[in-house]
């Protein structure tokens, strides 16, 4: 919370910052062209010496008129700058080509959320995620998530699995230890099989059920199948969404990972609750999930924030990347209590480790 406490512009970059909101949308296509255009990549390999406008559409092979406008507003973007009628690129540019995260959230933005999000007015009065019906008639995303084209599947994963790529790696230690002496897990929201996949390489004695949507699981199934892991991976198709369908028991702990926030504070209480009267009472429950309040950097709050709004307009009108002290409420409510906490896991997640409080 400490970035967000005080207005550390002054009054001028206020309205230059005002203006680049103004232009949003425009900034962010002129950026994703010069990407994917080559453009910022022929700049970038001229290095010093920089490139003429005739050298750029010589190698790019674009119209001049088009290459034009484009350099003259990433030069206003502050991607280039230009001496002696050259182009140079800028840090910023540098990033915009080179940075995982820019171009996975990129990528994301354009693909799955551009064109929803100009109905993200409706969705905040209704509740709705009324940018969906760009492609398709789902009440959620997830529905749908097997069934969107190609290249929306692609992005989407690339961006859910960005975060849990660098997270999973650093979390396993903290699950699969002595300590816990985990036998049997139940993966709620398993999705592709990311985290059961990591955990039978991890560790060779454990056993994994995935439980979620039968979409989803299918795509988990071809995985493990794949990998020669169904002896180890087992699946329980279900609509968590459901509150009258119980979860199974016979677990010695439950995992969550970057799935409770794909709902609202009432629903994250429900699926609690299930999964009190699922584990037994020597049993945990882990979750984890990236806070925005919990980030040590400004620019990793910022992105979960607007991630948020992807949450709003197209995947389910309810939830969010949620403040912790948010989060923790609705878990709570269900009669739980966090026993362990660890933070700054991977590029942005926070660890609970739960255990139920006797009712």
């Amino acid at each position: 919370m400490q970035f967000f406490s005080t207005d550390k512009k002054s009054a001028l970059e206020a309205k230059n910052m005002a203006q680049f909101i103004a232009f949003g949308p425009v900034i962010f296509q002129v950026a994703r062209i010069m990407r994917n255009s080559g453009i910022l990549h022929e700049i970038e390999a001229s290095g010093k010496e920089g490139l003429t406008i005739e050298d750029i559409v010589e190698k790019v092979q674009l119209p001049h008129y088009g290459v034009r406008i484009l350099l003259e507003s990433s030069l206003g973007i502050g991607l280039i700058v230009i001496n002696d009628n050259k182009y140079r690129i800028t840090k910023t540019g540098h990033f915009i080509l080179h940075d995982a995260l820019t171009n996975v959230n990129m990528d994301f933005i354009h693909d799955v959320n551009y064109n929803g999000l100009f109905y993200l007015d409706e969705s905040i009065k209704n509740g709705k995620p009324e940018g969906l019906k760009v492609f398709g008639n789902w009440q959620t995303i997830y529905e749908g998530l097997s069934q969107l084209p190609k290249h929306v599947q692609k992005s989407w994963f690339a961006f859910d699995h960005f975060f849990s790529d660098t997270a999973f790696p650093a979390v396993l230690p903290h699950i699969y230890n002595k300590k816990n002496n985990i036998k049997k897990l139940l993966d709620i929201g398993g999705n592709t099989g990311k985290w059961a996949i990591a955990s039978t390489k991890y560790n060779p004695g454990i056993s994994i059920t995935i439980m979620d949507l039968p979409g989803q699981l299918n795509i988990a199934k071809n995985r493990i199948e794949e990998l020669g892991l169904n002896d180890r991976v087992s699946f329980h198709p279900t609509n968590i969404l459901d509150a009258s369908q119980p979860f199974p028991k016979g677990f010695d702990a439950i995992w969550m990972s970057q799935f409770l926030d794909c709902f609202s504070e009432d629903e994250i209480t429900s699926i609690m609750q299930r999964c009190y009267d699922a584990i037994d009472d020597d049993g945990f429950v882990y979750i984890l999930e990236a806070y925005w309040d919990k980030q040590r950097f400004e620019a990793a709050a910022f992105c979960l924030q607007q991630t948020s709004v992807y949450f709003t307009a197209l995947a389910n009108g309810n939830s969010q990347m949620y403040h912790s002290e948010i989060f923790k409420a609705a878990v709570l409510r269900a009669g739980f209590e966090i026993v362990e906490e660890t933070n700054n896991i991977g590029l942005s997640h926070t660890l609970w480790k739960l255990k139920k409080v006797n009712k």
